[in-house]
């Protein structure tokens, strides 16, 4: 049963070069005519997934921070009535420094959330204007100054590996952030995404991507400063203190039932995977003639399930306990791992093996792709 709840905001003020997420820019937004919607949207998984108390949900995006805080008050009240809470749940917001204010965000905690993830990217002034961001480095300062005053669990991201960033750069940037004293870091490197504007610069020679080779210099960097301020990597690029990782994100991670509305929304229950209308107004029209806002409800099969039990689980640091999959989709060791790989690439020091958990080691995460490839038996990706 589903433990988790995602709910999906899709609007920004602008939208980033490098960002390939559902968002949009509008205009307006019509704030009860989307309550109605996402409230009915909700209330459609309650009658199909209803009956597990909820540990946690997270207001993903687009930008949820621009949301009224009424409604971030309405829909938790919902789904508290329909699901329960677990004790000590943890409910997040995403939000960009552009749109926090001091009193959205006390509002905001007033309404039940209780954990803030701040979409800071970089703390230097150069680099934010590269990525298209709308708040300058004061701002951001600013806006996670007032989440720590107002929350007691509060995350945030930044961008690194940028083109023509140094370690030294990268180096004092990071250490900045670990000064101020978060649970919770997530340290993305900078992806060229299809579709998105990078990757018609790329293409156009406006600018060149950062090499592999310095990337996975400035990746073994900071695994090694986050492991020496006591936040180690619990993911390839989340890292918290002990008892601070996100607890939804690590629900998709162990490849636990999760729920998602709004527009573009994903979710996984009763060994079904679930798929949102990406575009607001589609999903709107679809609420509005169904009821929901689903696109599609697929079954999956025990293979599919494992393949993705298997290249989620494998981003974690302490891995997969590979038994507990054989039990539970039923499927034979052979048809999950392919030993001989996973052999040669602990020979390599890639991966490592303990009893029934294998994983990928610190030195092989920057290869990750490259090893899933490899070590996922070749019945799963065919599946």
């Amino acid at each position: 049963m589903a433990t988790a709840l995602y709910i999906h905001w899709p609007f920004c003020l602008a939208k980033c070069p490098y960002c390939d997420f559902n968002s949009h820019v509008r205009d307006s937004v019509d704030a009860d005519l989307w309550q109605k919607a996402l409230l009915a949207d909700l209330r459609h998984e309650v009658e199909i997934a209803g009956g597990e108390a909820l540990n946690s949900i997270f207001f993903g995006g687009g930008t949820p921070s621009l949301m009224p805080p009424k409604l971030v008050s309405i829909l938790l009240q919902e789904a508290e009535k329909a699901w329960s809470f677990s004790p000590g749940i943890e409910i997040t917001l995403e939000g960009n420094p552009s749109s926090i204010e001091a009193s959205r965000y006390a509002d905001i905690a007033a309404a039940g959330v209780n954990r803030a993830s701040i979409g800071l990217q970089s703390l230097n002034k150069d680099a934010l204007q590269f990525l298209g961001r709308l708040h300058d480095a004061e701002e951001g300062l600013n806006a996670l100054e007032t989440a720590q005053s107002v929350f007691d669990r509060v995350s945030f991201d930044l961008i690194y590996a940028l083109p023509g960033q140094t370690e030294a750069e990268w180096r004092e940037e990071l250490r900045r952030a670990l000064d101020f004293g978060t649970g919770h870091l997530s340290l993305y490197q900078l992806t060229i995404e299809p579709g998105t504007r990078f990757a018609t610069d790329v293409r156009r020679g406006d600018f060149t991507p950062l090499d592999d080779d310095a990337a996975a210099d400035l990746f073994d960097m900071t695994r090694e400063m986050t492991d020496a301020a006591g936040l180690p990597a619990y993911e390839i690029s989340n890292h918290a203190l002990p008892g601070e990782e996100s607890r939804h994100n690590l629900a998709y991670w162990r490849y636990q039932d999760y729920i998602g509305i709004g527009p573009g929304a994903h979710g996984r229950r009763n060994g079904m995977a679930t798929t949102r209308h990406r575009k607001p107004e589609n999903w709107l029209a679809a609420v509005e003639r169904n009821g929901h806002g689903l696109q599609e409800e697929r079954v999956l099969g025990h293979r599919e399930q494992a393949s993705e039990a298997l290249l989620m689980g494998l981003r974690l640091v302490d891995g997969i306990d590979v038994a507990k999959l054989v039990r539970r989709f039923e499927l034979p060791d052979a048809a999950l791992i392919d030993r001989r790989e996973l052999e040669a690439l602990t020979n390599l020091g890639l991966c490592w093996q303990r009893e029934d958990r294998i994983g990928v080691t610190a030195t092989g995460m920057p290869l990750l792709d490259a090893i899933l490839g490899r070590l996922v038996a070749d019945e799963l990706v065919s599946a």
